[in-house]
């Protein structure tokens, strides 16, 4: 895993409250399979969804916000029980102020983990923005810390573990695997 050297953004990921996840790219590894159907079918890594967990079991709260709209992605959500799902969503600073509105944070208390270009406002105005190796340049340029895995190869993981090291929590976490 991939540590945040930065002390100033190992403290600003220690006062995370949420975490948004982008998710063709991130969760998944951007690849669309469709079928002759017009179904489509993705495919997710389940180190990430044990990240999301996590996270969740040390009470920080979890958000997907996708361009996208699919049944697979709401099927993940639910059985992840992400506590935000928002589909179709183009504008996603919007999506996430949204959230934060009913959630009652703060951007500045969120991560967020986005690809492309659409990502990239809500990485700019989190408190934590990070992003792939294989993002697009102008989010590797502007996202406060980049992964080393890439999406849909465990980057949700990675970054889930980087909230979680910043915030004291990992080691007692990996001690109830022990």
């Amino acid at each position: 895993m991939k540590r945040i050297s930065n002390p100033a953004l190992s403290d600003r990921a220690r006062q995370v409250k949420l975490a948004v996840f982008d998710v063709d790219g991130i969760m998944t590894d951007g690849s669309l399979f469709l079928l002759s159907d017009g179904s489509e079918i993705k495919t997710f890594n389940t180190l990430d969804g044990l990240g999301l967990k996590l996270l969740q079991n040390n009470g920080i709260q979890t958000a997907i916000i996708t361009g996208r709209s699919s049944p697979q992605v709401e099927q993940r959500a639910a059985s992840l029980g992400v506590n935000y799902l928002l589909q179709s969503r183009d504008d996603k600073l919007q999506a996430l102020k949204e959230i934060c509105s009913d959630s009652g944070h703060t951007l500045q208390h969120c991560a967020y983990i986005g690809d492309d270009l659409p990502d990239l406002a809500a990485i700019r105005a989190v408190g934590f923005g990070a992003t792939v190796p294989n993002a697009h340049p102008l989010l590797l340029e502007q996202a406060d810390w980049c992964t080393s895995r890439f999406g849909g190869k465990g980057a949700a993981r990675e970054f889930c573990e980087a909230i979680l090291e910043a915030q004291n929590l990992l080691d007692n976490i990996y001690n109830e695997y022990l």
